[in-house]
């Protein structure tokens, strides 16, 4: 199936590593402009680095998207490279396993910072652009946690169904401009060494994570496995694509049927 992304520029949130990674190789495989904004500089750049050596045109920038003034910053050196912005993926996301009553306060702040506000900064700072337009897509990466509440993950429930619950009110006061918001939930997608940054928060899953506790973890889903990050990166890039240009204001898990709402 022919997607039309030729030509496209496409931001993602977090591109560096893992699901990000994948998405952002997914999208250069499709002919896509792409933005890495990480705060990972090296793990953007290295990323980058591989989308050009697959013919496409890439562009990492340092970002810390909690700060609307650094994501801002990013935007407008997006828009002096390429002109325009065809699609926002807001994927960056991270979670600390622990019971709400104890988890101190500044990680609530920390947890929330990534997977909330990130997401608010990014997705305003490119609506004047793709408004102006009357034309753009974004896809937010949420979590199966965010649709049934997940045993040790309280804020970072709370945050991703925010995510869930601000793409549909967006999805219906723009839609009449043209502009389509959809969210995809991954299930468990464990990372590997060679495609993160040495600054990850998915080193200490990655340690954690030994064989046994990933063949323990995939008697939890139907399909009996893990997710890879090629998963999710095949359905954003569908949603993000004219062939889904009648999907808007959606939430669909990539989950390996962890969650059927």
């Amino acid at each position: 199936m022919e997607l039309d992304l030729q030509g496209k520029t496409v931001i993602v949130t977090g591109g560096g590593s893992n699901i990000g990674r994948a998405i952002s190789l997914a999208f250069a495989r499709e002919g896509s402009n792409v933005v890495i904004s990480d705060w990972d500089e090296r793990q953007a750049e290295k990323t980058a680095n591989e989308i050009k050596a697959l013919g496409a045109k890439a562009m990492a920038v340092k970002t810390d998207i909690s700060k609307s003034d650094e994501v801002e910053a990013m935007v407008r050196k997006v828009l002096a490279e390429f002109g325009k912005i065809d699609i926002l993926v807001n994927n960056v996301g991270g979670n600390v396993d622990q019971l709400f009553m104890e988890e101190p306060r500044e990680k609530w702040q920390k947890t929330m910072d990534m997977n909330l506000w990130g997401m608010i900064n990014c997705t305003r700072a490119v609506l004047d652009n793709m408004v102006e337009r009357k034309s753009g897509t974004v896809v937010s990466i949420g979590s199966d946690a965010a649709r049934v509440g997940e045993f040790r993950e309280g804020i970072y429930s709370g945050c991703k169904a925010a995510v869930i619950a601000l793409t549909k009110t967006l999805a219906k006061e723009l839609g009449r401009l043209g502009i389509r918001l959809n969210v995809v939930c991954p299930g468990l997608t464990p990372a590997k060494f060679e495609e993160i940054g040495e600054k990850s928060h998915w080193q200490e899953q990655i340690a954690n994570f030994t064989p046994e506790v990933r063949e323990k973890a995939a008697k939890v889903y139907p399909l009996r496995k893990l997710g890879k990050p090629e998963d999710t990166a095949n359905a954003v890039v569908f949603l993000a694509s004219d062939r889904a240009g009648h999907i808007t204001g959606q939430t669909l898990s990539v989950s390996g049927g962890y969650t059927m709402v």
